[in-house]
């Protein structure tokens, strides 16, 4: 402030007025805050601040309304991240909601369920320019599935094989979302406003209860599902979990698995690694030699998880063995 006229911070002991002015009831709540004060008369500081307005490329602060408006504080491109705009796209060019509108019309048989959906062209000209013919689409606000249907228009014009991926929270996520995405693809309308089907596919999952909360396991969860969680982030192999049924290299576990042995916590072998989760709802687990007497699977090593080990490092390392951990607060005797 000192580019406009000569200030200082200084303490006026206004607390009550400032309350008074920002409707705050208790006045003590209120910070002390310094006041910037002139160091010469008003008429002097006002000569210099409109000598100073008059010159033009103002201060880094500066008030609006000619001095008599709020405080602002000037941007440089050279400090900006990111590009200014150099392309306006037309609404001939590219649509406009009420086209969008439009095309749930037709897809949802004169029914608009979404307020505001996007058109279909916009974005596929944004396609156009961010992707290949290979791309693989996110779009983790999808709404009424625009992006989607994008996404399959072009690949029928292009014969791309762009995949995409959608995430949608909110309850419209199969009857809408996932609807519509069903409809471009096989073929929407009747007589003359018959749209012909892009052609492809899809899949939709309804996400389950969080796997971690607070970085704790969910024991609300079934253990198969907890175990496929496991073996998934092991190996990245989403399907040859022996827990769950799969078999893995030959290994075929007993049916039914015996509760409380490691069969029962066998997930299978990869890269000739045996997986095995010692878990229990509500209940500790040891990793001990009473516990590896139930183990049968051959392999060269071994990843247990438990959630406590009795066995020696030197122990471990000799049976190639490492012992990890569940991630959960339980009291282990």
């Amino acid at each position: 402030m000192n580019e406009w006229a000569d200030y200082t911070l200084k303490e006026l002991d206004d607390v009550e007025t400032r309350a008074r002015i920002c409707n705050e009831s208790q006045a003590e709540s209120m910070p002390q805050i310094c006041a910037i004060v002139l160091n010469e008369s008003l008429t002097s500081a006002k000569e210099k601040m409109l000598k100073r307005y008059s010159q033009g490329n103002w201060p880094t602060f500066y008030f609006t309304s000619k001095g008599k408006g709020g405080m602002r504080v000037k941007k440089h491109l050279d400090t900006m991240e990111g590009k200014a705009v150099a392309t306006l796209w037309q609404y001939e060019d590219v649509g406009t909601t009420t086209e969008g509108k439009n095309e749930l019309k037709k897809l949802f048989h004169g029914a608009v369920p979404m307020d505001t959906p996007k058109p279909t062209r916009l974005i596929e000209r944004i396609l156009q320019i961010a992707t290949d013919k290979d791309s693989l689409i996110l779009d983790s606000f999808a709404g009424s599935g625009t992006t989607t249907h994008a996404v399959l228009n072009l690949n029928k014009k292009d014969g791309g094989n762009r995949k995409f991926i959608l995430i949608e929270m909110m309850d419209y996520a199969e009857t809408i979302t996932a609807e519509r995405v069903r409809r471009v693809i096989s073929g929407y309308g009747e007589g003359k406003n018959a749209v012909e089907g892009t052609g492809g596919g899809f899949d939709f999952y309804e996400i389950g209860a969080p796997l971690m909360t607070a970085g704790v396991l969910n024991e609300e969860i079934s253990p198969a599902k907890i175990r496929r969680y496991v073996w998934y982030m092991e190996t990245h192999d989403a399907h040859g979990c022996a827990s769950v049924g799969v078999p893995r290299d030959g290994h075929t576990p007993t049916e039914p698995h015996p509760e409380g042995t490691g069969e029962e916590d066998y997930l299978g072998i990869f890269q000739q690694t045996a997986y095995y989760f010692h878990y229990r709802p509500k209940e500790a687990t040891l990793l001990d030699e009473d516990y590896l007497a139930t183990i049968t699977a051959k392999a060269e090593s071994y990843v247990i998880y438990a959630d406590r080990c009795l066995l020696s490092e030197e122990f471990m390392a000799r049976h190639h063995i490492v012992f990890k951990k569940i991630p959960r607060d339980i009291a282990v005797l």
